[in-house]
């Protein structure tokens, strides 16, 4: 299993968790992980790190979103795909060796192929300006 599979499939964890709003993110992981046929031990090993990364520095990813938004936006009006695809590019950029070229070429092609028509822009523009200021 290649890496922009094992990140699509991180995302749609990572979106079905911000639509649950559940806080038992080792039982979602486990229930992700059967009922999708997971068995590739790097997938598990990526997708676990993925989403126990994201959610121990929730604060500080939100943080970083919110601060790069236009001043009439907030948070909570970003899509849930769209979020969820910054949290896991921002996770990747921030907390990991991953260079920051590969995170956002990859969250773009995941908003073109999961967001709206304008999501690609939105999540290229929010994850540049973070990456000019990290």
């Amino acid at each position: 299993m290649n890496r922009t599979t094992m990140r699509e499939l991180t995302f749609k964890l990572l979106y079905s968790m911000e639509i649950q709003k559940e806080d038992d993110e080792a039982e979602l992981l486990q229930t992700y992980l059967q009922s999708n046929g997971i068995e590739n031990k790097e997938a598990i090993k990526y997708i676990q790190d993925a989403v126990f990364g994201i959610e121990k520095n929730r604060d500080e990813i939100e943080s970083l979103i919110k601060e790069n938004l236009k001043a009439d936006w907030k948070i909570e009006r970003i899509s849930k795909v769209d979020l969820s695809i910054l949290k896991l590019a921002i996770y990747e950029i921030k907390y990991t060796e991953i260079p920051f070229k590969v995170a956002i070429n990859e969250a773009v092609e995941i908003a073109k192929k999961y967001g709206e028509d304008t999501s690609s822009k939105f999540v290229n523009g929010i994850l540049a300006s973070i990456v000019k200021k990290v």
